[in-house]
């Protein structure tokens, strides 16, 4: 563990050199309350009705849960939220990065910061959800992190009141980061191969890039699956085609994981690689 906790320390300061910040663990009352406002922001929460109340920040931040944060000089610009699990394990539970911050590398570095906390304490594997529908979402959690989804969660929150999921089903994937994997690794090191090469010929569309339900086949050598290129401004503009996006890939998905085949990748043009057992 000792090497491998090293390698996971590097990659996490090599990721916040590369986005110009510096991640550590947040503590103190006026942090924790620092966190939550920006939470709320990021999700469009009211601060009476918050992603996470203060008052449970605080709870885990002194319990020795996690509790992290990037800042740009001293304006923090990224908050993460984990709390232990049985079976050695963290439960990643939100992962907040400001508005202006995206396409920085601020989410990755806080990641890799989370990898090498979690090492550093003795647990080999980090377990979050995430809305399927988000194409940034899904490549960041299987690509950049080289994560692994492994179950689809229909509705699983129920309804939610922030600004980002109000009146939405909350589908969600489970995710489990296995840290020490190869492909952990090799992502954290950004060596993972590209995903495309990953596709066997002879792969077929279950959705397409329209929305549509195609035609694959149950012994297909791959199925894909795509997302709309961004749910958020479909979600904005047109609900009922945003309605409708949710229930082709949630049958997609479940049809397909039910059939045998893994969720393996996330291709460069937006679709779900699922491969068989």
């Amino acid at each position: 563990m000792g090497d491998e906790l090293l390698d996971a320390e590097r990659c996490a300061q090599a990721a916040a050199d590369r986005s110009g910040v510096t991640v550590r663990a947040l503590a103190g009352l006026a942090e924790v309350r620092s966190a939550a406002e920006l939470l709320n922001r990021v999700w469009q929460a009211q601060p009476s009705d918050p992603v996470v109340p203060p008052a449970v920040l605080r709870a885990y931040e002194y319990s020795g849960n996690y509790l992290a944060g990037a800042f740009r000089g001293s304006r923090l610009v990224a908050a993460a939220v984990g709390f232990l699990s049985p079976g050695d394990r963290l439960h990643s539970d939100v992962l907040g990065v400001l508005p202006g911050e995206r396409g920085t590398g601020v989410g990755f570095a806080v990641k890799q910061h989370q990898r090498a906390w979690a090492l550093r304490h003795g647990l080999h594997e980090v377990r979050w959800t995430f809305d399927p529908l988000l194409r940034r979402n899904a490549r960041f959690n299987l690509r950049s992190l080289g994560a692994e989804a492994v179950a689809y969660l229909p509705d699983f929150y129920g309804p939610l009141s922030d600004g980002l999921n109000v009146l939405e089903e909350t589908d969600r994937l489970a995710v489990h980061w296995r840290l020490t994997s190869r492909r952990a690794t090799q992502a954290a090191r950004r060596r993972l191969p590209k995903p495309d090469r990953a596709v066997p010929s002879g792969a077929e569309l279950a959705v397409d890039h329209q929305g549509t339900p195609a035609s694959a086949t149950p012994d297909a050598p791959a199925q894909l699956v795509a997302v709309p290129a961004d749910i958020d401004l479909l979600r904005a503009n047109d609900r009922p085609a945003a309605a409708h996006w949710r229930r082709v890939v949630r049958t997609a998905l479940t049809i397909a994981l039910a059939d045998g085949y893994r969720i393996a990748d996330f291709t460069s043009d937006g679709c779900y690689l699922l491969l068989p057992h």
